[in-house]
């Protein structure tokens, strides 16, 4: 059965800090839900009731776009192994870019991610755990490098002009709120 919490709890913290992914939801007024699979150690509980993330350079920018126009966020959580469990934390958020009074407290809570465009904090307002006796068992191997090999050949010019070119605006033409322009 589902139960409801008005924080994130001691052993629902636990749980969070034993998962290798999560997931992250946002949607806009208008146009597309977006549902994001996250990885890396690129999440810190703050407090019982904040989380924040560390977010990367990627096709898209579709969280931030959705937060500046109704900052809802849900991001929730899936045992894959051991206990089933799926724990959902639903808040209000926002995202924080490089150059933000705040970005480089938050970046230093995370190992040096090149490329890393935004952290989005968290406010929960709600958590929710549920079951997960349907969600099958997987066994972790390991994080993917990917993302940094791609990163280091990009370089950090290239990474700029690729969010340039990629990351100013979502699916749906709404703004990230990314700056624009290249710095000189």
């Amino acid at each position: 059965m589902a139960k409801q919490y008005s924080e994130i709890t001691d052993r629902l913290r636990r749980f969070i800090e034993d998962q290798q992914m999560f997931f992250v939801g946002t949607a806009a007024r208008d146009g597309r839900v977006n549902v994001s699979p996250k990885g890396l150690d690129s999440l810190r509980i703050l407090s019982p009731t904040r989380v924040v993330w560390l977010n990367g350079t990627g096709s898209g920018n579709e969280t931030a776009a959705h937060l500046l126009d109704v900052p809802r966020m849900t991001i929730m959580f899936c045992s894959f192994v051991r206990e089933p469990l799926i724990l959902r934390a639903y808040g209000t958020a926002r995202a924080v870019h490089p150059g933000d009074a705040e970005w480089d407290d938050l970046a230093a809570l995370f190992p040096p991610l090149l490329g890393a465009r935004n952290i989005f904090v968290l406010d929960v307002e709600l958590v929710q755990t549920s079951c997960g006796y349907g969600v099958p068992l997987y066994e972790y191997v390991d994080q993917r490098e990917l993302m940094n090999s791609w990163a280091t050949k990009k370089g950090e010019e290239g990474l700029r002009e690729y969010q340039q070119e990629h990351n100013l605006v979502s699916l749906d033409g709404l703004p990230t709120g990314l700056p624009t322009g290249l710095p000189d």
